[in-house]
């Protein structure tokens, strides 16, 4: 089980993959300005943690992907460490369509990349809809088979933006894959 702070407890939000942006910016207006100095009757010119720790929880929820992430592990699935399952064939079917993206950009067109790109997009949003759906089926409480499928699929999704990510024209595999 991870470590992490709930970011949906953080920021006192329901959680919900279906998280409407305007509800995660007034909740963490809210508990941001709890922490402003003139209500704590102090001034420091350190960096506030429970702001910081506000931002990071913030960050995770905006993002779906991390939102998905946050949302399994609270709910007692497993984190991606410790479950690596990806769908059945699912490793052939992304080796395949890297590699004939791969030869696709060799080309160097701007219009080869962005039909690319446009491929990686529409995988992208059938991950967040089968999410979505996924998350929505959910009884109460859990069952961990439901939980592992989430998992799975999240998997899969990853391994999908990883692929948007190497598609930036400025991507850099050793600053990316190597960061810190």
């Amino acid at each position: 089980m991870s470590t992490e702070p709930d970011p949906f407890a953080q920021l006192a939000l329901r959680p919900t993959f279906d998280l409407e942006p305007a509800a995660l910016r007034k909740a963490y207006l809210a508990r941001v300005a709890q922490l402003h100095p003139d209500l704590q009757g102090e001034r420091n010119d350190e960096p506030d943690p429970q702001a910081a720790a506000l931002n990071r929880a913030r960050r995770v929820l905006e993002d779906p992907e991390s939102r998905a992430n946050a949302l399994l592990i609270r709910l007692g699935g497993a984190a991606s460490a410790e479950d690596k399952a990806l769908p059945p064939g699912f490793l052939m079917e992304i080796l395949d369509l890297r590699e004939r993206i791969e030869a696709t950009l060799a080309g160097g067109s701007p219009a080869d990349r962005a039909l690319c790109q446009e491929e990686a997009d529409e995988r992208r949003a059938a991950h967040i809809a089968r999410i979505e759906a996924l998350f929505r089926a959910l009884g109460d409480p859990p069952a961990p088979s439901d939980l592992a499928a989430i998992r799975t699929e999240l998997n899969a999704w990853r391994y999908t933006e990883r692929l948007i990510e190497q598609l930036d024209p400025g991507y850099d595999p050793v600053r990316a894959d190597f960061k810190g």
